[in-house]
């Protein structure tokens, strides 16, 4: 059994979720401890909020469905005073220009027309496309893959814990902050690699604590596919999210005209990866499973539920937890839970002055369903230093 090293003083770690860091950490593969991050709960096969170190080997249940998942936030010259008593209208605009839930564009988009950032957001989608032709995973999904599809999904939402929102700092500075990940293709190719890790194991024999703890080992064929495949849909999600990004930037450019500029570069960074590192002198796979990279000197976004504060933060390179840092609050229930526990006005009063949807189809998403992002930030102090402080008063969810 390897050791297992948390980051949770302060903060509630459900049995379920220890359980299966346990099984974890009973991996044969482990290149060592595994970090657990304050926002750590229960997930499929393994805990989201933890970072798992292994040799030779990943196992792609623990990098997720949704390949390159992240974070993406942006500075402006706006202020608070700039903006509008109600944001409705800015939030149906956002609405309008990025598809959310299961939606998703009339077409493949072509940002040409949109100057030299459109032009470069063109040339990235070019390059994905090229690559997706070379994905041997892909080879064997059939009608699971629609080309079409893909290319109509950058730009797009999704669902759940995505979303979109405009917020203000310490200084009364305007940001846009956004979440989402690999769509539906990230979700194809995760689940394939899953069945391939599933099948490699009981060819093998293996006896695991968890079907969904199955790797695939280097120098197989399998283990290659999964790679060019999940480095292609990391790259794919951080597109995603930029295109959003600039869909979002030209509904406030349209609204306040000259006002509206970008101060600073984006920050744009996974949660749901894993890339080859050295760590303790070894060169190891490191898989964040709802976990964000902070190098010494990174920047990172830790965000809160949509009635709570986020973070953007700069990493200290802490070795004990292989430089990383939490991807959020956490949730503290289920979301069939929340649905039983919360009402429309529990949601309606958690989420007073944010202009955000308040019915019955994101209740799931109450703030109270997810841990309190004030201790899961005092419990990685010696992982990051925070940079701003954001609070959202729009959230576009799916």
């Amino acid at each position: 059994m390897h050791e297992i090293r948390m980051w949770t003083d302060g903060v509630p770690v459900e049995e379920e979720a220890l359980k299966q860091l346990r099984n974890i950490a009973s991996l044969p593969i482990l290149a060592g401890h595994v970090a657990v991050m304050p926002d750590v709960h229960l997930g499929k096969g393994a805990t989201v909020g933890s970072v798992i170190p292994t040799e030779r080997a990943i196992i792609p249940a623990a990098v997720g469905v949704d390949i390159g998942c992240g974070m993406c936030a942006v500075k402006t010259t706006l202020t608070a005073s700039d903006l509008p008593d109600s944001l409705a209208k800015i939030r149906s605009a956002i609405e309008a220009e990025v598809p959310v839930g299961a939606q998703l564009h009339d077409a493949p988009l072509s940002l040409a027309q949109d100057g030299p950032e459109g032009m470069a957001l063109n040339l990235r989608m070019k390059a994905l496309k090229q690559r997706l032709d070379e994905l041997r995973i892909l080879d064997r999904l059939g009608k699971l893959v629609r080309p079409q599809r893909i290319w109509q999904q950058v730009g797009t939402l999704g669902s759940g814990n995505h979303f979109v929102e405009v917020c203000l700092d310490e200084r009364g500075s305007v940001w846009v902050m956004l979440h989402s990940g690999s769509r539906n293709i990230g979700n194809v190719i995760g689940e394939a690699a899953i069945g391939d890790a599933r099948q490699y194991a009981r060819e093998r024999g293996l006896d695991l604590p968890d079907r969904d703890l199955a790797w695939l080992d280097e120098g197989t064929r399998q283990f290659d596919d999964y790679i060019n495949a999940m480095t292609w849909a990391q790259d794919y999600a951080a597109t995603n999210r930029a295109v959003m990004l600039h869909l979002v930037l030209k509904v406030l450019r349209s609204r306040f005209g000259k006002r509206f500029a970008v101060t600073e570069e984006a920050v744009n960074c996974h949660h749901n990866f894993s890339n080859r590192e050295t760590h303790f002198g070894k060169s190891i796979w490191v898989t964040r499973k709802g976990a964000v990279s902070a190098a010494a000197g990174e920047l990172g976004i830790i965000p809160g539920s949509m009635g709570a504060k986020s973070y953007i933060v700069r990493g200290k390179g802490n070795p004990a937890s292989y430089a990383s840092c939490s991807h959020g609050a956490g949730r503290r229930m289920s979301r069939s839970a929340a649905k039983r526990q919360f009402s429309l006005v529990d949601l309606a009063e958690q989420t007073r002055g944010v202009e955000c949807r308040k019915d019955a189809g994101v209740i799931d998403e109450i703030p109270r369903a997810y841990k309190d992002i004030d201790a899961v930030m005092a419990a990685q102090t010696d992982l990051v230093e925070v940079v701003a402080t954001l609070k959202q008063v729009m959230c576009v969810k799916g």
